[in-house]
């Protein structure tokens, strides 16, 4: 009896043992090496003979081995760049206004947070600052810096400044004398060439109308950088022209010689007030020291790239959430293909850990090649995107360890993503027993997806429903993440549904396609309706590619397309008054208004101010570009559609009207005092005297322009709004260039158009890039995931195309059965990806723009021949050589 006992409790340790992986440490040494040995045998030969299918997820995964690496290296660079020290190239230090400002909140039921932002305009000291930076310790020389926009006579622009900051910029007279009163000025060289030498005459426009000064000398810079084209003034005449007195730019310091970086920060540090010292200004005040000194030459620089990095870190998390999806897809799509090989092994006594061991061992080789080809391509791909972003104020460094960290970050998340997930697809088989192994090596694949899977699925639908819902009750960044998050959350339901979506897309598409495709159609419709688990591996990648393209291409265009309609409501004008570079001053609307046959001119300058928030309890700083008007003839150019209040209250500088949809969120209507920061970060509380509606169109604020012109880096007048009249025998357009001729050169008046007075500021050269690189590198690929995939599936065909050209299929009906199975799966791909991009397409432009979304037809047209060509290159072509001469060949077999 004690010996049954003893016998049972080991066979039950040993059962223990063997659910809890334990025995394995219990094995002989000789147990494990020759299991070790068998899987390393089964992983040599499984990939000699599905080396084709391996290929195809190499390339897969090394693909997304690539962008992966590629965004970490864009990343990497934007995180260590910084705008180039060319102005301020001859000064040691330089002292400037702090070009942040913050907001701290307390979240629901959290510690009080602070959020940074940067401000759109210069953020200037008080000149009293100059006199303290002066006589701190080691200090040679400090000098004022300002500067004004300048426009020559022929209308190229330049900045202008006073003499004596030449020496910040290493500026040395070439030729002639420095300026000595206000009608002389000194040139750089590049604008000196081919025109004026000293003693002649030049045309320059800076503030006001035209004037002839005369060229006292002729200047060069001595550094290797490139500053921009400058003009000299007397620094009396630069700070008239400049039109801020008690105000300066900046300070630059010269040091004495042998003083070093650190103690010339210091020193000045010590000396300098804790504030700017501006009325209604809070900013600190910085001391700026070797490459910092480009943050202040190009103060949105950073704020620049702040925004680039949170547009790259958006677009790099679905980067990454496409790759895990492709890989996998593919390794689970190249498991399951063996699925009845290794049900065999199973079966004929291979135990779960040699199976498992085996495939992870392919599944490791795999992904090292992956990860090395991916790693090596991360460069040259990084490289591309860094050229696409990188620009003259802010260049793109590339340190010598950022190749091979982005490498290695791509690369290492491969391989270690493909191991795990390999082994996770293949363990329905592994741990079947063999008795039942043996028959699930001749059965059919289940054709509906598991229960949990099925779960899955639901609630990630479920949640990109309610994503989007969301999204329309949000507005600004919080609506865009939402719609973002509700697409992707809707791709990754209908990866994990797609066998009963399937069903379905082939309940719909089966009928028309076996009268269409007669004999080739029935073949078709029978091996998509026995297999649609493949069907929907096959879909995937599909609307995957239409889905994520569809949604980066039409949010720019609904956005641009309602705020375009609502612009062109508002304009009253029909023409408008440009300046070139340097802009046109105050002045100018005046001198228009004079015109014969014109009945109202306006105005308009353009800025930027911050308001402080919350979204979903946490506190955020949103810049918000506004226009500045001028009251006086307002109505007759511009009709924003007030709804409330009057705009002819518009003026002063405590005055302000507000979108109607701002002013729902912020609860607020005329009368009421609305708390901002304007783009220098002067804290103001205007009153609101009107509300309006086209604010998408217009801007969420409209300021009187007197209000801006203090606060904002230049004030200049980007547009003249002009309204004619009827004057028979009178051209209008001609009295207006004639009004304007005193303003001289690059001045030009044309026909006025929507996009004049639309807040959006025209496409840049930044803003293309990231086009780019979210449509143009993702897009691509999304569809080598869709060739990769297909091509796939189409290699694991081949025992199917040999045993239907044996019972008599014919070529040409073979081939055009993989026709028409390449139509439905583009076709089902397309109208899925469409649907799922709807969604939170819609969430988006009823939240943000009140329409309904709108992607061009020809953007439209591009994506669906793209995926077309994707689907037949990954069938068509491999399934021409899938059955070698069984296929193509004469014979039946």
């Amino acid at each position: 009896m004690k010996r049954r006992t003893d016998t049972a409790a080991q066979e039950s340790s040993q059962a223990r043992n063997r659910r809890t992986g334990t025995a394995a440490a219990r094995e002989p040494l000789g147990v494990r090496q020759g299991s070790r040995r068998a899987s390393a045998f089964l992983a040599r030969r499984s990939l000699a003979t599905h080396r084709r299918a391996w290929a195809a997820v190499i390339v897969a995964t090394g693909a997304a081995a690539a962008l992966i690496g590629a965004f970490a290296f864009v990343i990497g660079s934007l995180l260590v760049a910084a705008p180039p020290v060319q102005r301020y190239a001859g000064a040691d230090a330089v002292v400037a206004a702090d070009q942040k400002v913050s907001y701290t909140a307390k979240p629901w039921g959290s510690e009080p947070r602070t959020t940074t932002a940067y401000l759109p305009e210069r953020a200037r000291l008080d000149r009293s600052v100059l006199a303290s930076v002066a006589g701190a310790d080691g200090v040679a020389k400090a000098v004022a810096d300002d500067s004004v926009p300048v426009s020559t006579g022929d209308g190229r622009p330049a900045v202008g400044r006073s003499w004596p900051s030449a020496v910040l910029t290493r500026y040395e007279l070439a030729e002639g004398r420095a300026p000595r009163d206000g009608s002389e000025v000194v040139l750089d060289g590049s604008l000196a060439a081919g025109g004026p030498a000293p003693g002649e005459r030049v045309v320059l426009r800076a503030d006001g109308t035209a004037r002839t000064y005369t060229v006292s000398g002729i200047a060069r810079t001595g550094h290797g950088g490139e500053a921009p084209p400058a003009v000299f003034f007397t620094e009396p005449r630069l700070t008239a022209l400049a039109g801020h007195p008690g105000r300066i730019d900046a300070i630059g310091v010269v040091a004495e010689p042998g003083v070093s970086r650190d103690a010339l920060r210091d020193a000045i540090g010590a000396v300098l007030p804790e504030r700017s010292g501006v009325p209604g200004s809070d900013r600190g005040v910085r001391v700026l020291t070797g490459a910092e000194r480009g943050e202040a030459e190009q103060v949105d620089a950073l704020g620049g790239r702040g925004d680039q990095l949170a547009l790259l870190g958006s677009i790099g998390g679905t980067v990454l959430m496409v790759a895990l999806l492709v890989i996998a897809s593919t390794l689970s799509q190249a498991i399951h293909q063996r699925s009845g090989e290794l049900a065999l092994l199973r079966a004929v006594g291979a135990s779960p850990r040699q199976l498992r061991s085996a495939i992870g061992r392919e599944a490791g080789r795999v992904s090292a090649a992956a990860a090395l080809l991916g790693g090596i391509g991360a460069v040259p791909l990084g490289l591309a995107m860094r050229s696409l972003l990188t620009t003259g104020t802010l260049p793109l460094p590339v340190p010598w360890w950022l190749p091979p960290a982005s490498a290695l970050t791509g690369g290492l998340l491969v391989a270690l993503l493909a191991r795990p997930v390999a082994m996770l697809a293949a363990r329905s088989i592994t741990r079947l027993r063999p008795a039942a192994a043996l028959g699930a090596a001749t059965a059919d694949e289940p054709s509906e997806p598991g229960r949990f899977r099925t779960v899955a699925g639901v609630v990630l639908a479920f949640a990109g429903i309610s994503s989007a819902g969301v999204a329309t009750t949000q507005s600004g960044q919080a609506a865009g993440a939402a719609a973002s998050g509700a697409a992707m959350s809707l791709v990754i339901a209908v990866a994990l549904l797609g066998p009963r979506i399937s069903r379905i897309a082939l309940g719909v598409l089966g009928r028309p396609l076996r009268r269409v495709g007669g004999v080739s159609g029935f073949l078709a419709e029978r091996a998509a309706s026995a297999h649609t688990r493949r069907l929907a591996t096959a879909f995937t990648p599909i609307v995957l590619v239409v889905a994520f393209v569809c949604v980066q291409l039409a949010s720019g265009p609904t956005m641009e397309r309602a705020a375009g309609q609502q612009a062109s409501a508002a304009l009253r004008a029909d023409l408008v008054a440009t300046g070139g570079g340097a802009g046109l001053p105050a002045g100018a609307a005046r001198a228009v208004r004079e015109a014969p046959g014109v009945t109202a001119a306006t105005g308009v300058l353009r800025s930027a101010v911050v308001l402080a928030d919350r979204q979903a309890g946490e506190p955020v700083l949103t810049r918000l570009p506004v226009l500045g008007v001028e009251a006086r003839g307002l109505s007759g150019t511009l009709d924003p559609g007030v709804t409330a209040g009057d705009l002819d209250r518009l003026t002063g500088r405590d005055a302000v009207a507000v979108g109607a949809d701002r002013a729902k969120s912020l609860d607020v209507g005329p009368g009421d005092r609305v708390a901002l920061r304007l783009g220098d970060g002067t804290r103001v509380e205007p009153r609101i005297v009107a509300v309006y509606e086209h604010e998408l169109g217009l801007g969420e604020f409209l300021f009187p322009r007197e209000a801006l012109a203090g606060h904002v880096s230049a004030a200049r007048d980007q547009v003249v709004l002009i309204r004619t009249g009827a004057a028979s025998g009178a051209d209008p357009a001609a009295a207006v260039r004639e009004a304007l001729a005193p303003y001289g050169g690059g001045v030009t008046v044309r026909a006025a158009t929507g996009d004049d007075v639309a807040i959006a500021p025209p496409v840049s050269d930044g803003d293309n890039a990231m086009i780019v690189i979210g449509v143009g590198v993702i897009g691509g690929f999304a569809l080598l995931a869709v060739v990769s995939t297909l091509a796939l599936i189409t290699i694991g065909r081949r025992g199917e195309f040999r045993l239907l050209r044996m019972v008599g299929t014919g070529r040409r009906q073979l081939r055009r059965m993989l026709v028409l199975e390449t139509g439905l799966v583009t076709f089902a791909g397309l109208v899925i990806g469409t649907a799922v991009a709807a969604v939170p397409l819609t969430a988006f432009a009823v939240s943000m723009a009140g329409t309904a979304p709108y992607l061009p037809p020809a953007h439209y047209g591009v994506i669906a021949g793209a995926v077309a060509l994707a689907a037949a290159a990954g069938t068509l072509i491999p399934g021409a050589a899938a059955g070698g001469r069984f296929v193509l060949g004469r014979r039946a077999g």
